[in-house]
């Protein structure tokens, strides 16, 4: 029995044209915010699209403001204790992971906002397109906290100096300054954008499997194991200081 075109499971859906699978963040309302299920959600949709036949991933946000602005920062309030804390990272590194590992090529089809977890998604992905209203940032520092996953991750991408001025200085990256630096690897308009994902993802998908396999396990350089234990123990400590309770309480009461 074959496969139905479409899957959905909280905030993620997926639709299979052909042979590419498009994973959409579909929480309009919220900009696409990442809450609790997000993660383990992500990680089904990756196994679904794969088992329905799918040869290249596409991802994007629903609505025209965002692909996605990061981790839903209410979900963060309702971490608790401490091994919840510790839980949520370990899941959200797991589906990081997910996506650096996936089989499937991945490309990120980015229009408006990548902030947090969106950006980081975005590094994980093997390629990325990204409309001229895109804006890529990791603005967790102002919660008192740092990207677990982006912090091992952009140094490869933009620079090490690039990764602190976003992580530490809060700074944005316009659609023209990621494609300079490496984060983007083409440009669209916000109209044509899905039109040149899919027409990329259909190019990458008719590459036979085994060139892909090869050349992702040839290019990637995965991240030590060790250093995820740590991002994970330091920003579970992170999320347990006053300052980044007092400013996650406060963000909260103003949403």
């Amino acid at each position: 029995m074959s496969q139905p075109p479409n899957w959905q499971r909280g905030m993620i859906r997926v639709d299979l044209d052909e042979t590419v699978g498009f994973v959409t963040f579909d929480r309009p309302e919220k900009l696409n915010a990442m809450d609790r299920a997000f993660w383990p959600d992500l990680r089904a949709a990756l196994v679904w699209a794969e088992e329905a036949g799918a040869r290249c991933i596409v991802f994007r946000g629903a609505g025209t403001r965002a692909f996605c602005v990061g981790g839903d920062v209410k979900s963060f309030a309702a971490l608790s204790t401490e091994e919840e804390r510790r839980a949520f990272q370990i899941d959200a590194m797991a589906t990081f992971d997910a996506i650096a590992r996936c089989a499937l090529p991945t490309v990120a089809a980015v229009r408006g906002l990548a902030l947090g977890g969106g950006c980081e998604v975005a590094m994980a992905c093997d390629m990325v397109i990204a409309a001229d209203d895109a804006v890529f940032a990791m603005p967790e520092a102002r919660f008192g906290l740092v990207p677990g996953y982006g912090v091992l991750r952009a140094p490869s991408v933009v620079g090490a100096q690039i990764t602190k001025f976003m992580v530490f200085g809060g700074e944005k990256l316009d659609a023209e300054s990621a494609l300079r630096l490496g984060l983007v690897q083409r440009l669209s308009t916000v109209d044509g954008l899905m039109d040149d994902a899919l027409a990329l993802a259909r190019k990458v998908a008719a590459v036979p499997p085994a060139a892909i396999a090869a050349g992702k396990a040839l290019i990637d350089t995965a991240i030590d194991p060790a250093r995820v234990a740590q991002s994970i123990e330091m920003v579970t400590a992170l999320h347990s200081t006053p300052e980044s309770r007092a400013a996650v309480s406060s963000f909260g009461e103003k949403a």
